[in-house]
């Protein structure tokens, strides 16, 4: 197992710094890993917090006058139909960040246990396992999800997230699977298999947390990308049917011709609050990349 160089050196009578120590001075001082991580905290935190905040239970209702711009009533303004655009951005965030997590969640506890299990136990195992990521990796994930949502009777948040995060793993599952593969050889699996340890037992103790900034890295990515898929489904007119997220705001502004009427602050909010997200998910990520690889830090 390789040892991460200290930062500086250190006198002959004080202990060594800890890799988890080492890592957590680096990533205090990543301009991009604060930057990413502070947008995403301060807009999860609106998601959470907002709707608390609100009088009404129903971010659909029809509390004011039709196609208000913004104001100290109503912060984003209304729809057409005097729908509070706050309401509905405070919702479908919250509705956004939940379908992120479900799906990104499932994704990598499939790909964790594919891609360990191939990697470790190589073989018919790894040849079976490696054809089956195969035959879900070129099927088109969108077209599937496509189908089943267009012919599901009641769509919700979790049902969205299910099926994303069943058709999402695949590449997840190929690079855990030759991460995998490079360290099954170490010296420290050999121990633990000569020990008698099981399959499991030796993944899950000391194959995973080598890989544990990989995985979590990983986990970001599929956050994201969960995210992405779900806004492109309720854009079409295939999101939940009941609630409201960030991608049937915008479905719903396109639908009614907010752009062409000049309502601006119906469509960008949600735009932007997507792209904020994945955005600094995405600067986030490329932070704790810079974090964890010693080359890559800058100081």
């Amino acid at each position: 197992m390789t040892t991460l160089p200290d930062p500086a050196p250190v006198a002959a009578e004080q202990p060594a710094a800890k890799p988890g120590s080492e890592s957590l001075h680096y990533a205090v001082r990543n301009p991009k890993l604060l930057i990413g991580l502070s947008l995403v905290l301060v807009l999860l935190a609106t998601g959470l917090l907002g709707p608390l905040l609100l009088d009404g239970g129903n971010p659909n209702e029809y509390v004011g006058p039709q196609a208000a711009a913004p104001d100290g009533t109503y912060w984003m303004g209304t729809t057409t139909f005097g729908q509070d655009v706050y309401a509905q951005f405070v919702h479908g965030l919250r509705a956004t960040f939940l379908v992120g997590a479900v799906g990104g969640a499932i994704a990598a506890v499939i790909a964790m246990l594919v891609g360990f299990l191939a990697g470790y136990r190589g073989g018919i195992v790894d040849e079976v396992l490696n054809m089956l990521t195969n035959v879900v990796l070129v099927i088109p994930a969108l077209a599937v999800l496509l189908i089943i949502n267009a012919y599901l009777g009641v769509r919700s948040v979790a049902v969205q997230g299910l099926f994303i995060g069943l058709t999402s793993w695949p590449w997840a599952a190929r690079a855990i699977r030759a991460q995998t593969f490079s360290l099954r050889t170490r010296e420290f699996v050999d121990l633990a298999r000569l020990s008698g340890s099981g399959t499991w037992r030796i993944v899950f103790r000391e194959i995973a947390p080598n890989m544990s900034s990989y995985l979590f890295m990983m986990f970001i990515l599929l956050f994201g990308g969960s995210i992405l898929i779900a806004s492109s489904l309720d854009f079409i007119g295939l999101g939940p049917t009941e609630g409201v997220s960030l991608g049937l705001m915008l479905q719903s502004a396109q639908q009614w011709s907010a752009l062409q009427l000049g309502l601006w602050w119906w469509f960008i909010p949600p735009g932007a609050g997507i792209t904020a997200i994945v955005g600094a998910l995405y600067v986030a990520n490329v932070g704790l990349d810079e974090v964890f690889n010693p080359k890559l830090r800058e100081s």
